[in-house]
């Protein structure tokens, strides 16, 4: 989305340089809440579970090698922070920390996500002045949507390994964003993290799906050629699939599969998606099922 000369010359925001902020890498992963229960009950390495944990491994270790100074965490709310009483689009956290969730059964037993407010706040002022709604959170808790894709690729630390910043998308509640919207503002925020002047190391995490329908006639419905077919275009053709309507989603990968549209956000962040060189994959992973759903995992990392 072009920028106005005088929104180039805004104050707070500079040109992007060396020195400044960039993405290095963009990870996606399921956040099924059932994987968080497994390993804070212990049972990762049982018979059921181990397959699922061992395809993380990779990541794992590789994020100890590369490990960030800030997530940009793209995830979505399941009535904790947010009720039918409030609904909002795109919400970015912008506080100094997020408390875990109590979703019924108590917090999980993760570490208090330290945010970076003077980030945050930077990617709200540039995001909304291109036009985009963002809703300004300065208090709220994250649940498993957030924490269960931390636990997933850092284990159980006594403290999170870097701070994050949530982006709570609604996918819940008739109308979600289209996936045009949220590949759009991927590129959003890419722009806003380059403007930055402090040299920061960011990766966008686009988090949520793959095929799963909680409820109804079509309850546990998992659809593998069509996780696998996303994967294949979100690294070779994301413009194209940021194109796909939202009937595709719920038909082919069931009502809670239009978490997809999640993943648009994080590749639509990435270098190729402004002109530079495509994305090396580091990892890819998809397995089913856990729980009653399929488990999708990538990560692209810039070159």
């Amino acid at each position: 989305m072009a920028r106005t000369e005088e929104q180039h010359k805004r104050p707070g925001l500079s040109a992007g340089t060396a020195a400044g902020a960039r993405i290095t890498a963009s990870v996606y992963t399921s956040h099924v809440p059932a994987i968080g229960a497994a390993l804070d009950l212990g049972k990762s390495n049982e018979p059921y579970w181990q397959p699922l944990f061992a395809g993380y491994e990779p990541s794992k270790a590789w994020l100890k090698e590369n490990t960030p100074d800030v997530i940009f965490l793209v995830y979505n709310d399941h009535a904790t922070a947010f009720s039918l009483e409030m609904i909002p689009t795109f919400a970015i956290g912008c506080a100094e920390s997020f408390q875990p969730a109590d979703e019924g059964w108590g917090p999980r037993p993760v570490p208090v996500v330290q945010g970076h407010p003077e980030l945050a706040w930077h990617i709200a002022q540039s995001t909304i002045l291109d036009e985009f709604d963002m809703t300004i959170v300065n208090k709220m808790d994250v649940d498993h949507g957030l924490t269960v894709p931390m636990s997933l690729l850092f284990g159980q630390p006594d403290a999170w390994p870097c701070k994050v910043i949530p982006l709570a998308v609604n996918v819940v509640q008739y109308p979600p964003p289209t996936g045009n919207r949220c590949y759009q503002l991927g590129k959003a925020i890419r722009k806003a993290v380059e403007s930055f002047d402090q040299p920061l190391k960011v990766q966008i995490w686009g988090t949520g799906g793959m095929s799963h329908q909680l409820q109804g006639p079509r309850a546990g419905l998992i659809n593998k050629e069509f996780d696998k077919d996303f994967l294949d275009r979100l690294i070779a053709d994301p413009a194209g699939l940021s194109l796909m309507p939202h009937i595709d989603y719920v038909r082919e990968a069931g009502s809670e599969g239009i978490e997809l549209v999640m993943w648009l956000i994080a590749r639509g962040a990435m270098g190729d998606q402004a002109g530079d060189k495509p994305p090396r994959v580091v990892h890819r992973f998809y397995h089913v099922p856990a729980s009653n759903t399929a488990v999708g995992h990538l990560i692209l990392e810039n070159n």
